[in-house]
């Protein structure tokens, strides 16, 4: 294995989803540089089509305080449909890695109560000190949502190899007015997905999550 492809596999194998941060910002000069690779992320005719809005400091906090309020009160409004359903192994896997992270933080399967209060921390984001919300310009469809997924891994892996953490979370995109309201974005934008990120809390028991993969054999055919 060449150097590089060492210090790749090394990143790729570093990220992981993480649920508690400690409330240290980021330099902006760090936040520059790891949205400035992520947007090297390849998309259909290069239209790079994502949209991003960074809030830290008393934009998240704001957020950090109405979102919850939102949630509990019932107040959702999504620009996507959030109606999936998975069925046979894609659902073993699903409930695989929710066994795995609450079991990370000693909560059984019975105890709702302690599930709920788990599940409602993506809407204080888990603590970090930033969020990234993650929109689509209206018109643009399932070709250009794939676009914002491969913008999305590169930021994550760009936010990796400068030693920091972060949690993609589709639950983000449940406030999408409210979103835009507090931050000004223009009502044309569709909001996909959110992604808290900071510094890992590597005394929070949550982080101790690992969740497996599939062997290679059960997603890749070679054809020759």
């Amino acid at each position: 294995m060449s150097e590089s492809a060492a210090i790749f596999s090394a990143v790729v194998q570093q990220r992981r989803s993480v649920r508690s941060f400690l409330p240290a910002p980021v330099d902006r000069a760090i936040l520059e540089a790891v949205f400035a690779t992520a947007q090297q992320a390849p998309s259909n005719c290069n239209t790079q089509p994502w949209q991003v809005a960074v809030a830290s400091g008393e934009s998240i906090e704001r957020l950090r305080n109405k979102i919850p309020q939102a949630f509990n009160s019932g107040a959702w409004t999504m620009d996507f449909p959030y109606d999936g359903k998975y069925a046979g192994v894609y659902k073993e896997r699903q409930y695989a890695a929710a066994a795995t992270l609450y079991g990370a933080m000693g909560i059984s399967r019975d105890d709702k109560a302690a599930r709920s209060e788990q599940f409602a921390n993506n809407f204080t984001f888990f603590g970090a000190p930033h969020v990234a919300f993650l929109f689509l310009p209206e018109d643009f469809g399932l070709r250009e949502a794939a676009d914002l997924g491969m913008y999305a891994q590169t930021l994550m892996l760009s936010l990796t190899a400068h030693g920091l953490a972060s949690c993609p979370q589709t639950a983000l995109s449940f406030n999408c007015d409210l979103v835009r309201e507090e931050l000004g974005i223009d009502p044309s934008n569709k909001l996909l997905f959110g992604l808290s990120f900071g510094y890992e809390d590597t005394s929070d028991p949550v982080n101790s999550c690992r969740t497996e993969r599939a062997a290679l054999a059960d997603c890749v055919r070679f054809y020759d």
